[in-house]
């Protein structure tokens, strides 16, 4: 957990970036991935010569040849900023060296076409030596600090895509509650956070079984697979994952709905995804598998198509939608929505407020919780209205109720819901409640729709052609109001007026001088 002295050192670095000229949120990260990335290399290298002082042996696989130490961490941070600079800018200098370098990380598969674009050399020596005090030991720490980093990002992609907040992915991931034997994959990785936090909930929960050297290599190599197609965005999404101690072989740089994708096909045991809303895309360049299963261009409906393709039968997901998927009536939205009921099993629908993805946007968005069967299943559905998150719903997201930052946290929120030491209403946050009743869903059955959640049949989702929001089912209950007859409240009216003038005169009265009479 970061500390308040923790915050403050990496807000000086942001402001640095700031006033050095460079604003755009995106770009800052970026640049400070791209350090981030130098100081770590140089960690790895240490931690080699370590190893070979230790052994006597030679050092395996060194990062870095006897004629380029200068660009190294250690070295260059407290060199003269013009020094600095050169070294990072010259052709064969520190920038150069890590975007040429060989596959030594996950990272570095991706620095193809990176830029630097620090642009002054007072900027990037106040950068470094800001970054150089910020502790970054232990995998925690990275983590929280790269995570603390992505939450100044305020501005949505031009295609529609947010960052994800992280108590809505970790809602969704205990929801799901991946194990060490799943492939989980996130279509639209984006700053890889459904994979870094599914990752975590893996080693958290099921510590003992990752002692195991077969399920420690699964989770290291296997179990976590991502696409992204924005260059940055993916740098940016690999960072991530290693300053949580997640190096993944399995995060691809690729149009995920292209045709470049073709090889995600029953591949995935679970699927945790947060897809761009507002993208349409040429129907030429879409998997022609995804058009079969839903006929049009926008990318919030392809990607739902695109997860039942990925998915072997069995496996689950989790994914958020534009509210539009839910009741639009074009015939792809009916579309998608039929595939999912008819043909495999929906299991939920958990309706989230607008305020969710402030700044961002003010969309409405859902929750959409399914099986892949290939031979449907769906019985009955489950609706829940979410109506608070912990943070306030305007644009400033304040924190405004119980909070949870490890998933040990959340499990004792539900414990006191469960023993009634608290309420959703106290805690002003759903979300333990929407766990703990999806871990209970057999006592839901004797919910009514006028409830916050409730069961719905599917043969009343097939008469509501495929509808699924949630206002289509539930029930409100008008309490009768008693009004006063307007002659009670006329009688009410003249008494108020009597009262007001004789105030009225009892005050003339008080300020009348003795013997003057008042005209």
């Amino acid at each position: 957990m970061l500390t308040g002295d923790l915050r403050s050192k990496i807000d000086r670095v942001w402001e640095a970036f700031w006033t050095g000229g460079i604003s755009n949120p995106i770009l800052v990260i970026e640049q400070i991935t791209y350090l981030l990335f130098l100081r770590r290399l140089d960690e790895l290298q240490t931690a080699k010569e370590q190893q070979a002082n230790f052994t006597g042996e030679p050092i395996e696989s060194p990062i870095y040849q006897p004629g380029q130490y200068d660009l190294r961490w250690s070295r260059f941070k407290d060199k003269d900023p013009n020094e600095l600079y050169r070294l990072f800018t010259m052709p064969d200098g520190a920038f150069a060296f890590m975007r040429n370098l060989a596959e030594e990380s996950a990272f570095s598969r991706f620095m193809k076409g990176a830029t630097f674009m620090i642009p002054t050399p007072r900027l990037l020596g106040q950068v470094v030596e800001l970054l150089d005090k910020i502790p970054m030991k232990d995998r925690d720490t990275k983590g929280d600090v790269y995570e603390y980093l992505l939450s100044k990002i305020a501005t949505a992609g031009q295609n529609g895509q947010f960052r994800t907040p992280r108590h809505i992915i970790k809602m969704m991931v205990a929801l799901m509650g991946p194990t060490p034997d799943d492939v989980i994959c996130d279509p639209s990785a984006g700053s890889a956070g459904f994979l870094v936090t599914a990752g975590e909930y893996v080693g958290q929960v099921h510590r003992q079984a990752l002692m195991k050297p077969a399920v420690q290599d699964h989770y290291r190599r296997q179990m976590l697979m991502g696409m992204e197609f924005d260059p940055t965005m993916i740098r940016i999404g690999a960072m991530n994952l290693l300053l949580h101690g997640i190096e993944t072989e399995r995060l691809m740089d690729v149009d995920a709905l292209s045709t470049a994708n073709a090889n995600f096909e029953d591949e995935a045991t679970l699927v945790l995804a947060n897809p761009p809303f507002k993208g349409s895309l040429d129907a030429d360049h879409v998997l022609p598998d995804l058009i079969r299963t839903v006929q049009t261009k926008k990318t919030e409906l392809l990607f739902l198509a695109l997860i039942l393709r990925g998915l072997k039968s069995g496996g689950r997901a989790a994914v958020i939608v534009p509210d539009g998927v839910l009741f639009g009536t074009s015939k792809a939205h009916r579309q998608i929505r039929r595939e999912i009921v008819e043909h495999h099993r929906l299991q939920a629908v958990i309706s989230m407020p607008s305020g969710v993805f402030k700044p961002y946007a003010g969309v409405s968005t859902a929750v959409l919780v399914f099986t892949k069967t290939g031979t449907g299943g769906t019985d009955q559905v489950w609706f829940y209205d979410m109506r608070a998150d912990g943070y306030s719903l305007d644009d400033k997201r304040q924190k405004t109720g119980a909070d949870f930052e490890k998933f040990a946290e959340l499990d004792t929120l539900i414990e006191q819901l469960k023993t009634g030491e608290v309420t959703s209403e106290s805690l002003k946050n759903d979300i333990p409640d929407i766990v703990y009743r999806w871990r209970h869903l057999d006592a839901e059955a004797d919910r009514v729709r006028t409830d916050q959640s409730f069961l719905v049949p599917v043969d009343d989702i097939r008469a509501n052609a495929y509808d699924l929001s949630i206002n289509r089912y539930k029930e409100v209950v008008y309490a009768q109001k008693q009004y006063d007859t307007p002659d009670v409240i006329l009688k009410r009216i003249k008494a108020l007026d009597a009262q007001r003038q004789a105030d009225l005169l009892a005050l003339e009265e008080m300020l009348q001088p003795a013997g003057v009479a008042v005209s």
